[in-house]
């Protein structure tokens, strides 16, 4: 067997002699902030193009503080979203309601159609759909704002988004992500909410406060930020890559945008155990088995890129990764 080194993703070196520094040299500006606060709520309003940000102590920390706004029920999708949306819903006492999906992809029309009969207050959905294909985050923020709800888009692994479709404040009218290991923007912990709607921000102050991230945390993400043009568009065009070489397999969203890439397989538990004693990671693992409700509620395994440090994604790497997959699949 291919023998192949796989590192899990952590924080660049930047990021971490960034927040080494801030330990060290802590700074308080005006009103009793530190200036790693400030500095980070500048470049992650900056990045993703609303005026206001605020940075948590976690990607479910953003879902909850946004979720205090909301008092009736929110929408969810049916797949392919994240469990932490319905999870802080339950905790505050608000209703879900799931909108159906192709596989985790959201149709516009079947929205517009949903949301008349369900009115939510709010669209929560993630920029891929079970991080395997791209959601048509600009359609769907149309038709939530053509129906008076707030579409809130959960940009964990899109941060800095080439094409600028996702994590697009101007199709997005709230943007939340995790910065915890190992998303695109990966210092071990924290998250952010931006967004243009002042008052948004200002009915979760009190829980805001109870929920903000340490100086040292937002030094990592303000150095951490400006590399995730590459590490996203490395991670999608690794995905790509390894599509085309798994091209015998079937494939959800093959010919999708995506940050893993998922293998239909009638017995994933046998499967996802024989991939991952082959496709050793050091520091963790990039094998999920499926049916998941934040992948797919279908049979399959999960091949996930988005976990890889970014000097893994390679295309030498990715060819070997193949090899290696395609060996144990037609072994099995």
């Amino acid at each position: 067997m291919i023998q192949l080194e796989l590192i899990f993703r952590r924080p660049s070196r930047t990021a971490r002699e960034a927040m080494c520094q801030s330990a060290l040299n802590l700074k308080h500006v005006p009103g009793g902030r530190y200036e790693e606060v400030s500095t980070a709520e500048e470049i992650v309003a900056e990045t993703t193009g609303h005026e206001y940000s605020k940075i948590v102590g976690s990607g479910n920390s953003a879902i909850l503080a946004v979720m205090s706004s909301f008092k009736e029920r929110v929408m969810v999708p049916d797949q392919g979203g994240w469990s932490g949306f319905r999870k802080m819903a339950d905790f505050r006492g608000i209703e879900t309601v799931e909108v159906p999906t192709d596989e985790g992809l959201i149709n516009p029309d079947v929205l517009n159609d949903y949301l008349k009969v369900k009115s939510p207050e709010a669209l929560f959905m993630t920029s891929f759909a079970g991080y395997m294909a791209e959601q048509l985050v600009k359609d769907l923020y149309e038709v939530c704002e053509d129906n008076g709800v707030l579409l809130v888009e959960d940009a964990s692994g899109s941060i800095g988004d080439p094409e600028k479709r996702l994590a697009n404040g101007n199709h997005a009218h709230v943007i939340i992500a995790s910065t915890g290991t190992p998303k695109t923007v990966n210092v071990g912990n924290g998250g952010f909410i931006t967004t243009d709607d002042k008052k948004l921000l200002d009915n979760s102050s009190y829980i805001l406060k109870s929920l903000k991230a340490d100086p040292v945390t937002c030094a990592g993400i303000a150095e951490e930020i400006k590399n995730a043009p590459e590490i996203i568009s490395k991670t999608l065009k690794s995905c790509e890559i390894l599509k085309k070489e798994l091209n015998e397999l079937k494939i959800y969203h093959k010919n999708k945008r995506g940050i893993n890439v998922c293998i239909f397989h009638e017995n994933p538990k046998r499967m996802g155990y024989n991939l991952r004693q082959n496709l050793k990671v050091e520091g963790g693992g990039i094998v999920t088995v499926c049916p998941r409700y934040d992948r797919i509620k279908e049979k399959g395994v999960c091949i996930e890129l988005k976990n890889l440090d970014v000097k893994c994604l390679n295309r030498h790497n990715i060819l070997q990764a193949s090899e290696i997959i395609l060996d144990v699949i037609r072994s099995s």
